[in-house]
């Protein structure tokens, strides 16, 4: 019998156990960069510019709904090291790790291509994270505030907790992540 190795941990999971994902409704995501590395572009005078592979991200995030039947997208706010953005499942769609997987997919290949013909800064193994935060949207309130928390991101950048120079506060509400 073999022994359990304490080096191999265990992920325990971060969804909802009795939460169908492939329900229809509308889910507030955020994804980080591995190691939370600032890939994707910078913060200047309260506003997130991207750079190359900031364009091609946001690019294949606009592009999900014309790629997957019943996948409609809401605001979106990309950042130098993560990712917001609300995902509305509608009929048929697929469940929403699919299409947090399909858009970490793509973006990874081609960022992969981006290292090979740009000179796009390399990364160890992995672009994104493994996992990713989720927020099941309840009420008309709930999604004004967490459209108002994505769109505030850039200028609360100095204070954001994903910000490696930043003067991180407590979170004041359940999606400040």
């Amino acid at each position: 019998m073999v022994e359990d190795d304490p080096r191999r941990r265990r992920r325990r999971s971060i969804r909802l156990a009795d939460r169908d994902y492939s329900r229809e409704g509308a889910y507030f995501v955020t994804i980080c960069a591995q190691g939370r590395r600032p890939f994707f572009g910078d913060i200047r005078d309260d506003a997130f510019h991207p750079n190359d592979a900031g364009q091609m991200i946001e690019g294949v995030w606009r592009s999900l709904p014309s790629h997957y039947s019943g996948v409609d997208i809401d605001v979106s706010q990309l950042m130098p090291n993560h990712f917001h953005g609300i995902v509305v499942l509608g009929s048929g769609a697929m469940a929403l790790p699919d299409v947090v997987q399909r858009l970490k997919s793509l973006t990874t290949t081609r960022y992969i291509e981006g290292v090979k013909t740009q000179s796009w800064p390399r990364f160890d193994r992995r672009l994104w994270q493994r996992t990713y935060h989720e927020h099941v949207i309840r009420i008309g309130a709930d999604l004004h505030r967490i459209k108002a928390y994505i769109l505030a991101n850039p200028a609360n950048w100095a204070i954001d907790r994903q910000n490696p120079a930043g003067e991180w506060q407590a979170p004041s509400a359940p999606w400040d992540v």
